[in-house]
């Protein structure tokens, strides 16, 4: 069984920054972050393989958000930068046995962790 911790949300001020962070146990391939804001479904925000670590992004982050890993860590990072309110949301670090091409459909992966607040103030 993985689980995942996830840490490093918090509120912060429009334009500012935060990097989540998500250490997994055991033995984990890809991970990945989605996020859940208020009154709308889990949507995908970014993934990364591991042994390659090709990074895939959705379009409404990309150039703003990066995800990184450590694998000797076993911890993945997202660097979230010019953060606006509609960042706001819960945070979910997700995690895979395999990869798969629809990494964006939050039914592909199979632990999740407990989500991080990430609220933004205007």
């Amino acid at each position: 069984q993985v689980q995942l911790v996830e840490s490093g949300g918090g509120l912060v001020q429009a334009g500012g920054s935060l990097r989540l962070s998500c250490a997994a146990s055991g033995r984990t391939i890809p991970m990945a972050w989605f996020r859940q804001a208020p009154g709308k479904e889990r949507e995908f925000v970014a993934a990364i393989s591991w042994r390659v670590g090709n990074k895939f992004y959705a379009d409404s982050v990309k150039g703003r958000f990066t995800i990184s890993r450590d694998n000797a860590k076993n911890t993945v990072y997202l660097q979230m930068n010019s953060l606006k309110p509609e960042h706001t949301a819960v945070y979910f670090c997700a995690a895979g046995t395999s990869w798969h091409s629809d990494y964006t459909s939050q039914n592909r992966w199979d632990y999740w962790g407990q989500g991080t607040q990430v609220t933004v103030s205007s």
